[in-house]
């Protein structure tokens, strides 16, 4: 019998400036990957790729636990990082699947295109949190209610060990 992994979509900025931002980015896809998971991004630049390079330092780093899902119909547009391409040719209409394919869903900074992974996750009803201390949309949004759909909120992450802890909890690891 075959057991799938959990999948972590990670949402973010397409640019990073920030070393820390980058530093917990690469943080998150590597925690994710030494839990068992697979983490799924967007498969670009900025989050997306320091994420996927996060996640190929793991010990627990197979070569197939690195998903992007790209809005372009060319696979070698993902980031270098990315083991198993998605090449969708949706434009940003690629983000539902992003959000769609995350057992448990979070967002770091980011800008519009991750403001509305969070939307998507939102209503879909993913598990969804926020690295708090990231600025742009993770921010804003992060211990905050989207609408009246739900009922709680979005989980504010301050740290890899808060994220941990609810990764854990919301994937029952």
């Amino acid at each position: 019998m075959v057991t799938r992994k959990p999948v972590v979509s990670v949402f973010g900025s397409n640019t990073l400036d920030d070393p820390e931002v980058t530093e917990l980015a690469e943080g998150l896809g590597k925690l994710i990957v030494d839990l068992g998971c697979r983490v799924c991004t967007g498969g670009l630049t900025g989050v997306m790729e320091a994420v996927s390079k996060g996640g190929r330092s793991s010990e627990k780093w197979t070569g197939n636990e690195v998903i992007g899902i790209i809005p372009q119909d060319d696979p070698h547009h993902a980031n270098e990082f990315v083991d198993v391409v998605v090449p969708t040719g949706l434009g940003l209409y690629r983000n539902i699947m992003v959000a769609r394919a995350g057992d448990a869903c979070i967002a770091i900074s980011g800008g519009t295109g991750t403001l509305s992974e969070m939307a998507f996750a939102w209503q879909l009803g993913k598990p969804l949190a926020a690295m708090s201390t990231t600025g742009g949309w993770a921010a804003k949004l992060a211990g905050e209610s989207l609408d009246q759909r739900r009922t709680d909120q979005i989980e504010s992450l301050p740290d890899l060990e808060t994220a941990k802890e609810w990764l854990t909890e919301v994937l029952g690891l």
